[in-house]
């Protein structure tokens, strides 16, 4: 009984504390965080998964969790016909990742997606440009 309520004891009062409106806003969920990076988020770690595991299980989660399902549906038939990774628009994977903000309007947001190549002097780039929905923070598209 003693080894409970010593236990009890630690938990800090903010752990135990009531949810209030105050508090809420202290918590965070996924899709509070600005959408450019959401996109950098899922970018970093599905470079990560593809690097490390040839697209399997966890890049496959990751499109799970970070695109909506008609996003999903349009890569598979995008990659069906062009033989490449739909969310990178390559067959290889790219050395760096860069992501910045762009415009929003009619509920959607853009991100610059900057991806590296190679390296030495003359660096080769590829763009794309990704939509996020602001609603649920989901990417929806990838051009």
């Amino acid at each position: 009984m003693t080894a409970l309520l010593a236990a009890a004891s630690v938990v800090p009062a903010a752990a135990a504390a009531p949810l209030t409106p105050a508090r809420a806003t202290q918590m965070r969920s996924t899709h509070s965080t600005p959408a450019h990076q959401q996109v950098a988020h899922f970018y970093g770690a599905y470079v990560d998964a593809v690097t490390a595991e040839g697209g399997g299980k966890l890049a496959t989660a990751l499109r799970s969790f970070y695109l909506t399902p008609g996003l999903r549906s349009q890569l598979r038939t995008w990659e069906a016909r062009n033989h490449a990774d739909g969310v990178l628009r390559a067959q290889n994977t790219p050395l760096a990742v860069q992501v910045t903000a762009g415009e929003s309007g009619a509920g959607h947001t853009w991100s610059k997606v900057r991806l590296t190549w190679s390296g030495g002097k003359h660096p080769v780039y590829t763009y794309l440009t990704v939509q996020s929905d602001l609603q649920t923070g989901k990417i929806s598209g990838i051009r």
